[in-house]
C-alpha cells in the first residue's frame, strides 16, 4: 500500500503525544482529544490510522498503551537502530550530541570525516574514521541508515559510497539533492530553505 508521506510524518507526532499521555497516567484517549492536543482534526487522525488497521472502539476511544505500541512498531522504533554519521564538523557534532536520538533507540555507531585532523578523535562515543574507510566498514556492518552532514560538493560522492555499502536510508543535511536508486530512501533537510521560508513570511507580514 502506498501510504501518503504526510501520514507517515504525522505518526511520530502521535507516538510522542501518546507517550506523554501514558506517562501522565492516561489509559484511554479519543481521536477528538488527541486531535485537540496536536491541532489535527479527529477525522485526519482516524484516516491516518486506518491505513494500518483498525484501532480503538467506537464510543470508547483508543487504549493509549496499545496504540502507542502499535505505532512504535509501525515506525520500526521498537528495536534499536544503528546509524552512521558522515561529517564531524559543527553540524555533525551537534547532531551526534543530541540525546533525543538515543532516547528513541537511534545509536550512532560509526563516524566518518575527510579531515585527517579529526580522524582518531572521538564523537558520540565512537572513534572518527576517515571517509576512505566507509565502504569497507559499512559493508561489513548492520548499519542501514546514515546521516550526511558534509559540504555540498562532497555529498553526492558520499551518497554513492553509502549506496554501494548497502545503506538503505539517508538523512541528508548537505545543501544538494542526492541522486540515489529508488530502493534508497532519502530525507532532505535543507536548513537554509527552512530559514528562507520563515524569512518570506516575515517579509510578507511587513508588507501588510
Amino acid at each position: 500500500m502506498n501510504i501518503p508521506k504526510p501520514t507517515i510524518e504525522r505518526l511520530p507526532l502521535y507516538m510522542r503525544c501518546l507517550a506523554r499521555l501514558r506517562d501522565s497516567g492516561v489509559e484511554v484517549v479519543s481521536s477528538e482529544e488527541l486531535g485537540r492536543l496536536l491541532a489535527i482534526t479527529s477525522v485526519q487522525i482516524r484516516k491516518d490510522l486506518a491505513y494500518f488497521g483498525e484501532f480503538g472502539r467506537r464510543g470508547v476511544g483508543y487504549d493509549v498503551e496499545e496504540l502507542l505500541n502499535q505505532i512504535t512498531s509501525i515506525l520500526g522504533a521498537d528495536r534499536p537502530r544503528k546509524l552512521a554519521l558522515i561529517g564531524a564538523g559543527h553540524l555533525g557534532q551537534a547532531l551526534a550530541n543530541y540525546d533525543g536520538f538515543r532516547e528513541q533507540g537511534f545509536n550512532i555507531t560509526a563516524v566518518f570525516d575527510s579531515d585527517r585532523s579529526k580522524v582518531g578523535g572521538a564523537l558520540a562515543g565512537q572513534t572518527i574514521m576517515h571517509t576512505e574507510q566507509m565502504a569497507q566498514v559499512l559493508g561489513k556492518s548492520e548499519i542501514e541508515l546514515a546521516i550526511v552532514a558534509v559540504p555540498g560538493p562532497a555529498a553526492q560522492k558520499v551518497a554513492d559510497v553509502l549506496v554501494q555499502a548497502g545503506i538503505k536510508a539517508i538523512w541528508n543535511f548537505a545543501p544538494i539533492r542526492l541522486e540515489v536508486p529508488h530502493t534508497v530512501e532519502v530525507r532532505q533537510e535543507n536548513l537554509i530553505v527552512g530559514l528562507m521560508a520563515l524569512s518570506y513570511h516575515l517579509a510578507q507580514e511587513g508588507k501588510g
